[in-house]
């Protein structure tokens, strides 16, 4: 086999298609679901050596399932990790991503620019449990470099983030990381695996939601935990295992088939979303316009660095506040008001009193989240619908 025929050598769009595939002695074309809870052994020896891990081989769908099997295969290949591990939704992932990594007494840095869930979990959940949090602003480095501490075990963010589209320098994060001994666990949802490798980039933990993209198509829950073998073994497998946050095998079937056409959705929905800001840019209803894909984004400068395009969300913010973004949102036709994203019909959020309405005004100004912002993640329509779309609601403002 040449070099280029090599799967570990296939492009992403490739891998999409094929890694990670098991087959059944039928040699069927389409994954199989493997809807069983348990396994048959041959014999009591078996089922003690599968047990005990001296053989390989599935024991119970709990702890691991061949459709399941595929999807953690196929999304390290994508990913370019060592291990993958499915979860059942992207609030499992990440709550699991970070418990795996702390007990009492240690310290999380996370930034403050996180959708409302992740940061429940740091300042509630996890603070039961003893462990101390430092919300910092994401962007300012030397407020990461002031925030770790000795007992700091992991930096947390989400990059661009949710819903004002902040990109942070996941390169110089990790090695503030690394410094002091502790691991960059980076949510990389809204950039997809296809425009944002932050592993390669210096994080050591990577989730998903696969809820959003990978999935694409408003179908069915998922999320992921990507990391070196040793990583997974030590903090994730055990923890996965014994507390049972298992992707179903019909879920993990449904991704694996939102993988085979990400690329081909995601390309067209970052070309109409890059189109949609530029037709939205100096709008007069409108007091700012963000997309990742633009000059004049914040942080242009790293997008250039780290990302290979904007991706699919656009955020904008209209005169009048509240009223104004109900007003908008209300006279919308074809776009559909959702808190979801990522999906092959063109969605809007209002942030404000979805997504982020348990942070107080005051923690939402701080972030950037006025009450006239909408998120709007753009669909498969065509790109010239969803702009009249916009346009005609935005005179109704």
């Amino acid at each position: 086999m040449s070099a280029s025929n090599d799967p570990k050598n296939y492009r992403p769009e490739t891998r999409l298609v094929h890694a990670g595939t098991l087959r059944s002695q039928f040699n069927e074309m389409s994954e199989a679901i493997y809807l069983t809870q348990g396994y048959r052994y041959e014999s009591a020896e078996d089922c003690e050596a599968r047990f005990s891990g001296k053989i390989p081989g599935y024991v119970y769908s709990r702890y691991s399932n061949p459709t399941m099997d595929m999807f953690e295969k196929r999304m390290a290949a994508l990913e370019g990790a060592e291990a993958a591990r499915a979860t059942v939704s992207g609030m499992a992932a990440v709550t699991n991503a970070l418990m795996g990594l702390v007990r009492a007494g240690d310290h999380i840095v996370a930034a403050k620019a996180l959708f409302g869930s992740c940061r429940w979990v740091i300042e509630d959940w996890l603070s039961r449990f003893g462990v101390t949090f430092t919300l910092v602003d994401g962007v300012d480095l030397d407020a990461w470099r002031k925030a770790v501490r000795k007992e700091t075990k992991v930096l947390f963010m989400e990059t661009p983030t949710n819903p004002t589209l902040e990109v942070y320098d996941i390169a110089a994060i990790a090695e503030i990381a690394h410094g002091v001994g502790a691991k960059l666990v980076v949510d990389n949802v809204f950039a997809t695996p296809l425009y944002q490798s932050p592993l390669q980039l210096g994080a050591d933990v990577v989730v998903y939601s696969a809820t959003k993209h990978i999935d694409g198509q408003g179908r069915v829950l998922g999320g992921v935990i990507l990391a070196s073998e040793k990583i997974i073994g030590d903090h994730y497998h055990n923890l996965l295992r014994q507390t049972g946050p298992t992707l179903p095998p019909f879920n993990a079937w449904v991704l694996l088939k939102g993988l085979e056409t990400l690329a081909v959705r995601v390309e067209r929905q970052t070309a109409t979303a890059a189109a949609i800001a530029d037709r939205l840019a100096g709008h007069d209803k409108l007091t700012r316009m963000i997309y990742p894909g633009r000059a004049d984004h914040p942080q242009a400068d790293i997008v250039k660095k780290q990302m290979k395009a904007g991706s699919t969300l656009i955020a904008f913010e209209i005169k009048g506040g509240k009223e104004g973004a109900f007003r908008f949102l209300n006279a919308l036709k074809l776009i559909l008001i959702t808190n979801n994203l990522g999906d092959a019909k063109s969605l809007i959020t209002h942030p404000t009193t979805t997504t982020h309405q348990r942070l107080t005004p005051e923690q939402r100004a701080e972030l950037g989240i006025g009450d006239g912002l909408v998120r709007l993640s753009c669909g498969l329509e065509h790109p010239d619908d969803i702009a009249e779309d916009l346009l005609a609601a935005l005179e109704k403002v």
